[in-house]
């Protein structure tokens, strides 16, 4: 199988995510190719993913509202390099007339400029820099542009990755036809992704005897927006979506799951809830935030995107999720800030809509002293 996507990231989403469909497209016969994967953060994950005859997903939640598990075996990765060890063999991978796509998935943090990367460190630091380096590889050699699939939940991701590379390639001194060749001839694929992939039970006999192994819901977006301009072309999934316009997908998923996300937190943490799935079985609270969910949030983007009610279905299905125990914990980090983002814009909108506030919004928005 030729080598045709590099792959900067190692963790679990991407395994279960990009390249799952990866796999299914090889499988239905598209000849999409293998992915090399490139770890950048201390851990084993590439010696595991180089020894095993590929690695499993345990897909389990609610599937058109039936309750599913399969195990699903992944063979799209070739092999695994690990930055610090092998940049070289990272590099050689540009000079291949086979490759055609870098996919990556950092932190937010790593959206960002490293002063310390030069042109000859090996490897650089940061996500920017490394792109730069393999880019301008590949522009020496005289190939063919490649395509970038950022998969960094982040507003907007290609163009602000793009931005990066161009701000790492002027700090570098890179000639300016380089600068071109990357702005203008790369195709840079602004995308929202969405699924919740998280690790098998600890206790887990299936992971015990296999390291490898991560569990993934059964929904899962990949929504692109097509480049203006210019062609491009990945695989055919159905879980793949190319749009016009990825900002209605991005503000539903923001606005209704990670909305609802941080109002049930804000609410029930307090109370002694753990977790979203507890949340969503308690009979009252489960009627709040329905309430919520439908009567505060719908109204406020169902005339700017697409399926809003089927999304809101799927969203409660994603909660009620058996397998999957999301803690409230966890989405308690940086919570003032996603009120802010999340349902503050939220409760404004309805109010300029309707004239009234929402009352359920209104606890979480502007909380009594």
């Amino acid at each position: 199988m030729r080598e045709t996507i590099l792959q900067f990231g190692a963790g679990k989403f991407l395994r279960a995510f990009f390249d799952r469909f990866v796999h299914h497209a090889n499988e239905a016969g598209q000849d999409v190719g293998g992915i090399v994967v490139v770890q950048s953060t201390p851990g084993e994950r590439a010696s595991s993913l180089n020894q095993a005859d590929g690695y499993r997903i345990l897909v389990r939640g609610y599937e058109d509202g039936q309750l599913v598990e399969r195990l699903e075996q992944i063979r799209s990765v070739r092999r695994a390099l690990v930055a610090t060890q092998q940049w070289s063999e990272v590099l050689k991978l540009a000079d291949s007339p086979d490759l055609r796509v870098i996919v990556s998935n950092a932190t937010e943090a790593g959206y960002a400029v490293d002063a310390s990367d030069q042109l000859s460190s090996a490897p650089p630091k940061s996500l920017p820099a490394k792109l730069t380096q393999v880019l301008y590889r590949r522009y020496q050699a005289k190939l063919p542009p490649l395509t970038m699939l950022p998969c960094e939940l982040i507003e907007r991701n290609a163009e602000k990755l793009r931005t990066l590379v161009i701000e790492q390639a002027k700090n570098w001194s890179l000639p300016e036809a380089f600068q071109t060749w990357v702005r203008a001839d790369c195709v840079w694929l602004t995308n929202l992704v969405d699924c919740i992939v998280t690790n098998p039970p600890a206790d887990s006999a299936q992971a015990k005897s296999d390291p490898t192994m991560i569990c993934a819901e059964p929904y899962a977006l990949l929504a692109i927006e097509k480049p203006k301009g210019q062609e491009a072309s990945l695989l055919t999934s159905p879980y793949l979506l190319w749009t016009d316009d990825v900002t209605p997908y991005f503000l539903r998923k923001v606005r209704m799951l990670n909305g609802l996300h941080t109002a049930m937190t804000a609410k029930y943490f307090p109370q002694g809830f753990k977790t979203v799935r507890q949340v969503v079985e308690d009979k009252s609270a489960a009627k709040w935030l329905r309430g919520m969910l439908f009567e505060e949030i719908v109204p406020t983007i169902a005339y700017r995107a697409d399926d809003v009610a089927e999304f809101a279905d799927q969203v409660w299905d994603r909660f009620r999720n058996p397998f999957t125990e999301h803690k409230l914990s966890d989405i308690m980090l940086h919570h003032e800030e996603k009120i802010r983002v999340r349902l503050k814009p939220t409760f404004e909108e309805y109010v300029k809509l309707f004239g009234k506030e929402p009352r359920r919004l209104k606890e979480i928005v502007q909380p009594e002293p």
